[in-house]
């Protein structure tokens, strides 16, 4: 097919981009891709942080072109004008959040008589607000077909688009950030961290709806049955900053707490997941997650709560744990029993065997059967 794919890639930071990138290759070993990218993805009084890294060029796509400026109407026109123009089968447009939807709708209906798939990230946005739901099936309307990567997800489509022609697949596995091929042992040299000791992460964004806080709470428990265990928090924080360090303050967790703060540059990842025992993603609320499988590029089994889609990817107690969400004890229970556990289970295997589920290839073919079959 001849495809033409829409969404953030290098230079652009985080995990979306990062998707976009191994999306282009996997489509592009079976099909004619073009790459089409932002000339501006984001205002910077709605995102007042740097958008772009270009440190590292291992997730460039030389080929990409850079045509759509989000917030610029006249742009939009002329954008749908030269993607129209590329005479593409099938257009994929990558969608996570209602911002995009002024532009998106005006471009979609300006490319009526083209196929339109919407590869959704999630239907409705992680935080919401008013109007939202208008904006997402405003769009979502104009779509022929849809990709859904949770249970959740689906039901969100359905909710706005009854007859949606549509395919759930999980989240591929992230496996592009072994740059370096670091040992464990080797990690932990560079970090830091006693070769015998426990180490538990939690990387990404820090957002309210991601839970940190249940995770720092449980660390009191988890540390009378490991007291020299550390949780290493490794990302971004958002304007709360001072709540989670009053909580690490109040639960006398300081010295078993490292922060490392800021946006994590794609040729560091390594070292954090190469470091750690397990990753935890304690979230309130999600669709799917990018983080749980970055973890599983580096064969480390997840602890993750049983919302939106995140248990669909966890097969509980062979390649991690599924636990209550906003349940301090079950995050508590479930690290315990993992190091109690840890010689017993081959967790490493476990993700191994369940690698084909997660495979940019079977995303491809999914998407193949979806197009083919209507």
């Amino acid at each position: 097919m001849k495809i033409t794919l829409i969404g953030p890639t290098y230079p652009y930071k985080g995990g979306i981009a990062h998707y976009t990138t191994l999306m282009y290759r996997a489509l592009k070993a079976r099909h004619e891709v073009t790459m089409v990218s932002y000339k501006l993805q984001y205002p910077k009084f709605l995102f007042k942080k740097e958008q772009k890294d270009y440190s590292n060029k291992s997730f460039c796509i030389e080929e990409t072109q850079y045509l759509i400026h989000t917030a610029n109407p006249f742009n939009w026109l002329n954008s749908a004008f030269k993607l129209k123009k590329m005479n593409a089968d099938v257009i994929i447009i990558e969608w996570w959040h209602p911002y995009f939807a002024p532009c998106y709708y005006v471009m979609c209906k300006l490319l009526k008589k083209t196929k339109i798939l919407f590869l959704c990230h999630n239907v409705f946005p992680h935080e919401r607000f008013p109007f939202d739901r208008i904006l997402c099936k405003m769009v979502m309307k104009q779509g022929n077909y849809f990709v859904v990567q949770s249970h959740l997800d689906e039901k969100d489509l359905l909710s706005i688009k009854k007859d949606a022609k549509y395919v759930v697949t999980p989240h591929p596995t992230y496996n592009a950030f072994k740059m370096q091929n670091l040992s464990m042992e080797k990690a932990r040299e560079q970090l830091g961290i006693a070769a015998s000791g426990q180490a538990v992460l939690f990387f990404g964004f820090v957002r309210e709806y991601k839970g940190l806080k249940y995770l720092l709470r449980a660390m009191p428990s988890i540390k009378k049955r490991f007291p020299h265990l550390q949780l290493w928090v490794v990302g971004d924080f958002g304007g709360d900053r001072e709540e989670y360090m009053e909580i690490i303050e109040g639960e006398g967790i300081g010295e078993n707490v490292r922060l490392v703060e800021g946006y994590i540059p794609d040729r560091d990842v390594e070292q954090y997941f190469a470091a750690a025992d397990l990753v935890v993603l304690p979230y309130i609320s999600a669709t799917q997650s990018g983080i749980a499988q970055i973890a599983y590029g580096f064969e480390k089994p997840v602890i993750v709560t049983d919302v939106g889609g995140l248990p669909d990817v966890v097969e509980d107690g062979k390649t991690g744990y599924v636990v209550e969400s906003q349940n301090e004890a079950a995050i508590a229970d479930a690290v315990v029993k993992f190091y109690e556990n840890q010689s017993e289970i081959d967790w490493e295997q476990n993700i191994r065997n369940a690698a084909g589920e997660f495979s940019w290839e079977t995303m491809v073919s999914r998407i193949e059967n979806l197009l083919q079959s209507n």
